[in-house]
């Protein structure tokens, strides 16, 4: 059994129904996105769990072998290049863990959003279009699909109408935009729901982008009206 990643739980109402696990990026940690919850209108939401996660410490070729929190090496600029396949799949059996022990509580997969940052985004995507049963939303905020080259014949039937929030800063000088538009581009070409969204901003998070979080949250987790 994966032993569960070291983790912050804030949770929005007792007994919460829905969840979201939510990815930081390259060297930050659980903190990084945790602080967000209470600025997020969830007002048509039912009560969700909110688990933000630690990657483990490794170094970092592209930081000079600077050990950090990561999910998986970079080892070039454009991201692409020589990736760490093995890292990559590592921390997909980790997340995956965090998503079958919310089951396992009584949320079912149809009630969980899988959530992520830059280095955290490209691990939503890897991992959730990967996931079977199908999850409620996945959220990739400026990041990327990673082995987008194994992508089509690895992923999941079970997610391949689940909702996708992609957003990305028009100056992101860390990841690319194009990198992110590129991974947009071809997830639409397989058929999946992607929602785009392009801010004024770097490598960051925008006001707007706050808003559209949580409207899609809502989107996607708020009870359907019959």
């Amino acid at each position: 059994m994966t032993a569960l990643l070291p983790h912050i739980q804030i949770e929005t109402a007792p007994n919460p129904s829905a969840a979201v696990i939510w990815l930081h990026g390259l060297g930050a940690d659980g903190n990084d996105f945790a602080g967000l919850v209470p600025e997020l209108d969830l007002s048509g939401c039912p009560g969700i769990r909110f688990i933000f996660p630690h990657a483990p410490t490794m170094p970092v070729t592209i930081n000079g072998g600077y050990v950090m929190p990561a999910w998986y090496d970079i080892r070039g600029t454009d991201l692409v290049s020589r990736q760490d396949e093995a890292g990559i799949r590592a921390s997909e059996k980790a997340i995956t863990a965090l998503i079958e022990r919310e089951i396992a509580r009584g949320i079912p997969a149809k009630h969980i959003v899988l959530a992520g940052f830059s280095q955290g985004s490209a691990m939503a995507l890897h991992t959730g279009l990967r996931f079977a049963p199908a999850l409620a939303g996945i959220m990739a905020l400026s990041g990327y699909l990673p082995l987008a080259d194994l992508f089509p014949a690895e992923r999941s039937s079970a997610n391949a109408d689940t909702p996708i929030f992609m957003a990305h800063g028009s100056q992101d000088p860390v990841v690319d935009p194009a990198r992110g538009a590129a991974s947009r581009d071809l997830l639409a070409a397989l058929g999946y729901k992607v929602q785009w969204h392009s801010y004024p901003m770097p490598h960051s998070v925008h006001p707007h982008e706050v808003a559209d979080i949580a409207t899609f949250l809502t989107q996607v987790l708020a009870p359907k009206v019959v």
